[in-house]
């Protein structure tokens, strides 16, 4: 009996695991590189240098949070076109403005 049900546990685990490995993956974060502009719903990021520059973001919050989806900041930008220093720890972060959200590496 002990065996059975062994085995039956054994082949649930490497069932649960293999559909997991083959599982679509999506996710609202699109890696980005530095220098690229990106616009959606009329809001234009860009990162460079460290420093990111939001155009047509007026009113709205950009919200930083590591990996661990722990917020790090929350700044509200209060002009149409505004910049802001990256000054966070080595790591990858996630940046929101609005509906728009990026992976960032913070070297």
């Amino acid at each position: 009996m002990h065996r059975i049900l062994y085995r039956m546990k054994k082949i649930f685990i490497i069932t649960l695991t293999l559909a997991m490995a083959f599982a679509p993956i999506s996710m609202l974060a699109e890696p980005m590189a530095d220098g690229i502009e990106v616009s959606v719903s009329g809001i234009q990021l860009s990162i460079k240098d460290g420093n990111v520059h939001i155009v047509g973001a007026q009113g709205e919050v950009m919200e930083i949070f590591n990996l661990t989806g722990t917020k790090v900041a929350t700044i509200r930008i209060d002009s149409n076109d505004k910049s802001f220093a990256l000054n966070l720890p080595k790591g990858c972060y996630l940046i929101k403005v609005g509906k728009v959200v990026r992976k960032v590496s913070v070297q």
